[in-house]
């Protein structure tokens, strides 16, 4: 794949599943811990989020690859599915959320999942806190990202 290959456009409701597909496939190839919550739950709730105030935004070759969802402030998703990793497309995305959000912009990333971790810090994003994972659903250690700009 090369960046001529790669398309990046808001997604529409008809793309809900597919974004739902990336989210769960990339999760289940993460060191992450399991979700907090069961797939058929994740896909509505992704499906109410497209067109339901969050920014949206998919990757696309012959098929959706990647998303990556956010609001003014936080990127609160960023997958690819597990073939097009390391394919430029986390990086095409966080390009995009750069330019739409500016400096400033947050993440939470998963103590355990490395490769997310070195991914962001390449990019230049710094570490702003650290928590035991009481406030998440998944009840994970986490680290708090930002993009200083």
């Amino acid at each position: 794949m090369t960046a001529t290959d790669l398309l990046l456009r808001p997604a529409t409701p008809e793309d809900a599943s597919a974004v739902a597909e990336v989210h769960l496939r990339a999760r289940a190839a993460s060191p992450m811990p399991p979700a907090g919550h069961p797939d058929e739950e994740v896909r509505a709730w992704l499906a109410s989020r497209i067109g339901g105030g969050d920014e949206v935004w998919v990757a696309v070759t012959d098929r959706v690859v990647g998303y990556a969802r956010f609001t003014r402030t936080w990127l609160d998703d960023l997958y690819v599915v597990p073939e097009a990793a390391g394919q430029g497309v986390g990086s095409a995305l966080l390009d995009l959320v750069k330019a739409r959000l500016g400096p400033g912009f947050g993440l939470w990333v998963f103590v355990s999942n490395t490769p997310a971790r070195a991914f962001y810090a390449a990019r230049g994003l710094v570490e702003t806190e650290r928590t035991d994972g009481s406030g998440n659903a998944e009840r994970a250690p986490d680290i708090a990202l930002t993009w200083p700009g």
